[in-house]
């Protein structure tokens, strides 16, 4: 099987099409379920990326919400304002790096949502700092990302393709420790969800795509296990022998995301 080494904003959306399509829980419905979203609010979505939230909480809402998304990432921005062209919805989409203060006014919004990408901030406290700034009082922070027990099944097969360790996750290494204390320390209050999400693979194929698509998006994570194209290539190899040798004892793949929901109110 080749794999182009090749890092682009789609490794970011085929991983979010797979957790679709062989998933048996919607997270979208769970972040709904919690946050009972109200109409006339104010959102804002940090790193929002293609829009995937925003269109979320648009439509729940029956567009009667006023959102802004923000994100780093020019193409995915381009996405975002085409998505919401083609969907006719009115949804506002801006320029927005995380580790600089926001060009907002303080005070503002009654919803910050910032799902997957807090843990790639430069200075957790700081970009804390500036998301409690521009909530308005008794406004909600809402942040979603992976627990330490998120898709282990991923790492074990890595693990044993190459007998090296796994290197650190931004994520799962610091969601549940380091930027919670931090929301912690800056919020009044503080509430802690769990999501748990299977994903049952029955041939090897989509479990190669998400492992493609996951070392491709992150391989700057990756260095410690290879380096380029050719090394790329061969690691991939080598996991999808383990991962086959795995479905065939098995029957299946079954890989668990568990992620954590953090609702902090100002």
């Amino acid at each position: 099987m080749k794999i182009n080494y090749k890092e682009t904003t789609s490794d970011l959306l085929k991983r979010i099409d797979i957790h679709s399509k062989f998933g048996s829980r919607d997270i979208d419905q769970w972040m709904l379920g919690l946050l009972k979203l109200n109409k006339g609010m104010k959102i804002l979505d940090v790193a929002c990326g293609a829009g995937k939230q925003c269109f979320s909480f648009y439509h729940f809402l029956n567009g009667e919400v006023e959102i802004l998304g923000g994100d780093v990432s020019k193409e995915l921005l381009a996405q975002a304002r085409k998505e919401a062209v083609d969907q006719k919805a009115h949804i506002e989409f801006m320029d927005l790096n995380f580790n600089q203060p926001f060009p907002l006014g303080e005070n503002r919004f009654d919803l910050l949502s910032c799902c997957f990408a807090i843990y790639y901030a430069e200075d957790i406290p700081f970009t804390i700092r500036q998301m409690h700034r521009v909530l308005a009082p008794g406004g909600r922070l809402f942040t979603t990302g992976p627990m330490p027990e998120n898709k282990q099944l991923f790492y074990d097969i890595i693990k044993e393709a190459t007998n090296k360790p796994i290197p650190p996750m931004p994520g799962s290494s610091r969601y549940g420790s380091a930027i919670l204390s931090s929301i912690r320390e800056t919020f009044c209050k503080v509430e802690v969800h769990i999501f748990e999400n299977p994903l049952v693979f029955e041939t090897v194929e989509p479990f190669m795509d998400y492992t493609r698509a996951s070392l491709s998006e992150d391989r700057k994570l990756w260095t410690s296990l290879f380096n380029g194209p050719d090394e790329f290539e061969a690691l991939m190899e080598k996991i999808n022998a383990v991962a086959t040798r795995r479905l065939a004892a098995e029957g299946k793949l079954v890989m668990t995301k568990v992620v954590g929901g953090f609702i902090a109110t100002k």
